[in-house]
């Protein structure tokens, strides 16, 4: 259950599997191995997984079948492949998040 819904969330935010490895901070060969189910997800990575692909751990976990979109204190996770939330701005980190925002909404109107 975990390594499909990986996969699938992956897939619908265009992310590639570099894309995901440079967020987790490891190489795209590590990342391939918990999409794969070859390598054990710990508590920590999933937390990290959650936060980027914008679910809660339960839907990843299968434990629930409509994933939560983490809180909005917690989007500043997110950021940290970008130098970290500490190096931006209240200010800057609002207008990425509605940017975002805006792009998904966009994106989701062309599907």
């Amino acid at each position: 259950m975990l390594t499909e819904r990986l996969s699938k969330l992956r897939l619908d935010r265009n992310f590639t599997h570099q894309d995901m490895a440079d967020q987790l901070g490891m190489t795209r060969q590590g990342y391939g191995h918990y999409e794969s189910g070859k390598r054990a997800i710990d508590s920590d990575t999933l937390s990290k997984l959650a936060d980027i692909l914008r679910v809660d751990t339960d839907y990843l976990l299968g434990r629930t079948e409509v994933p939560k979109e983490p809180s909005e204190e917690n989007l500043n996770i997110g950021l940290a492949f970008y130098g970290g939330p500490e190096s931006y701005s209240a200010e800057e980190i609002k207008v990425m998040q509605a940017a975002l925002r805006a792009y998904r909404e966009h994106k989701e109107k062309r599907s």
